[in-house]
């Protein structure tokens, strides 16, 4: 009780912030603090922990071995504090903060336009921050820097995993592309240059996994960030873009583009929901669960 005593546990948000964001002025723009008063908070949290916290390097601000254990920690305590003031009540209507997820362009365009109605409809004075799925998604919501990840790479533990609909893969080509079949075969595949969507380690880790698994590799003419990007790519090209379903069928009736079938060998997979165990009660993180579930419900079959 000594140390809870003699320490203001509203610094500890503060902290959450710094740790993340690892430089005083954007910790104070997210924590709404002028950048004076953000530095004198983390001296305070310095005299508070006893440790420098953030060291100063030629690279920029580093975290200290204790700054990583707390970081670690603060994932764990500031959720279940969350809960435990608030409790089991939660009224969207009045709620304030953010929530962050982390997810494609795909996601965002199939599940976005129904999740942002309501999230708006519901919680007017919510913010949310839809940020790039990455290599570091999984670490940033097992560390609580992320609500939620909609993802179609399913998550490993200690993250929960629920499936929200079943996709599968088309292939997107130019219009004018010399291959007309209906159906392209594995040595379309690997006969013509592809546009990778690089979204987890610089590949479209689950076609690679597909053709890997099939002793076979495809040439990758062009990556991108995004799977609008290697749409736009295509026309006039002989590129293919092999894309989840509910991606392309906005480009069904362009006269600039043609979908066809991917080869028979690639199975439909699972999109879904990651998040951490110790948000399972949180209300806040319920309802946003909710949410993304009511809006995938809402899509019905792939064409």
């Amino acid at each position: 009780m000594e140390h809870t005593q003699s320490a203001d546990l509203n610094l500890l948000r503060a902290l959450a912030v710094l740790l993340e964001e690892r430089h005083v002025s954007r910790a104070a723009e997210r924590f709404h603090l002028s950048q004076s008063a953000m530095s004198r908070t983390l001296q305070r949290l310095r005299e508070t922990f006893g440790d420098e916290l953030l060291v100063r390097t030629s690279g920029g601000y580093e975290l200290t071995p204790r700054a990583r254990q707390l970081q670690a920690e603060l994932a764990d305590v500031l959720p279940r504090l969350d809960t435990m003031l608030r409790g089991d009540t939660f009224d969207p209507a009045t709620a304030t903060g953010e929530v962050r997820v982390h997810c494609t362009d795909y996601a965002t365009s199939v599940l976005g336009p129904e999740v942002f109605r309501r999230i708006f409809r519901e919680a007017p004075h919510l913010s949310l921050a839809v940020e790039p799925l990455g290599d570091h998604s999984a670490a940033d919501v097992e560390l609580g820097r992320a609500d939620l990840m909609i993802s179609g790479a399913m998550a490993a533990k200690p993250l929960r995993w629920e499936t929200l609909f079943e996709e599968d893969f088309v292939c997107l080509l130019s219009r004018d592309h010399p291959v007309t079949a209906g159906r392209l075969t594995l040595d379309d595949l690997t006969r013509h240059p592809h546009v990778v969507v690089a979204v987890l380690s610089g590949e479209q880790t689950m076609v690679e996994r597909r053709l890997a698994a099939l002793g076979l590799r495809r040439r990758a003419g062009l990556r991108v960030p995004y799977f609008s990007a290697a749409a736009a790519a295509l026309p006039g090209t002989t590129l293919i873009a092999v894309l989840p379903r509910r991606g392309a069928e906005p480009y069904a009736d362009h006269p600039a583009y043609r979908i066809a079938e991917a080869p028979a060998e690639f199975a439909p997979f699972p999109y879904g929901i990651a998040w951490h165990p110790r948000v399972d009660g949180d209300p806040v993180n319920r309802w946003l669960r909710g949410i993304v579930r009511q809006a995938a419900a809402g899509l019905g079959d792939a064409a």
